[in-house]
C-alpha cells in the first residue's frame, strides 16, 4: 500500500505597521508563500497586521488553535525599532520554546551579513503548531527559509505524532 505524502498546512502573517497602512508594498510575505507553495506546502492564510504585540497574540493564537495550521511563519517585527514586538507576542502564547531553529537562522544570517546578530527573531510551539519568526526583508528571508525548510518537515511530522525523533515513522498502532 503506498503511502499518502503528508501536505502541511501553512499561514504567513507579514507584520508592518507601513505595509498595514497601505504605504508599503508586503514583498516578504508573499515570497515566504511562494517559498512554501514550492516546497509541498498548502498556505491557507495570509494575513497582515501592524506591529500591535496583542493583536498579533491574538491572530497566532486563531491560526493554532482554530484554523490549525501546522507551521505560522511571521515576517517582519523581529528587529531593535522601537515597535518590533514579532518575538514577544510569539514568546507570549508559546507553550514549548524551540530555539534551534532561530539559532539556526541567525548562524546561516552571519555567513551572509553580520548584522544578522540583530535579528530578535523567534522559534516557538503552540500545542501542535511550529511558529517561526522570519525578519522583515526579502533577501533575509529568502536566506533564512532556505537555511531552515529542509529540516521543517521532520520537526513537524514529530510535533504532529507522525514520526518518532530518530525518525522512523511511527506504527500504525499508535
Amino acid at each position: 500500500m503506498e503511502k499518502k505524502e503528508q501536505r502541511w498546512k501553512a499561514a504567513v502573517v507579514t507584520l508592518s505597521d507601513k505595509g498595514y497602512a497601505g504605504e508599503r508594498e508586503d514583498k516578504s510575505g508573499p515570497l515566504l508563500c511562494g517559498m512554501l507553495e514550492e516546497a509541498g506546502y498548502e498556505v491557507t492564510e495570509v494575513r497582515l497586521l501592524p506591529d500591535e504585540q496583542k493583536m498579533i497574540e491574538q491572530c497566532l493564537c486563531e491560526l493554532a488553535d482554530e484554523k490549525k495550521v501546522d507551521l505560522i511563519a511571521t515576517t517582519g517585527g523581529t528587529g531593535f525599532a522601537p515597535r518590533d514586538c514579532t518575538p514577544e507576542a510569539t514568546l507570549a502564547v508559546a507553550t514549548k520554546n524551540a530555539p534551534g531553529i532561530a539559532e539556526a537562522m541567525r548562524l546561516a544570517s552571519l555567513q551572509v551579513t553580520p548584522r544578522a546578530m540583530l535579528s530578535r527573531g523567534a522559534s516557538v510551539i503552540r500545542n501542535q503548531t511550529l511558529i517561526i519568526n522570519f525578519p522583515g526583508s526579502p533577501k533575509a528571508v529568502k536566506e533564512n527559509l532556505e537555511a531552515v525548510l529542509p529540516s521543517l518537515e521532520h520537526g513537524l511530522a514529530i510535533l504532529t505524532g507522525n514520526a518518532s525523533e530518530c525518525g522512523k515513522p511511527v506504527s500504525e498502532g499508535k
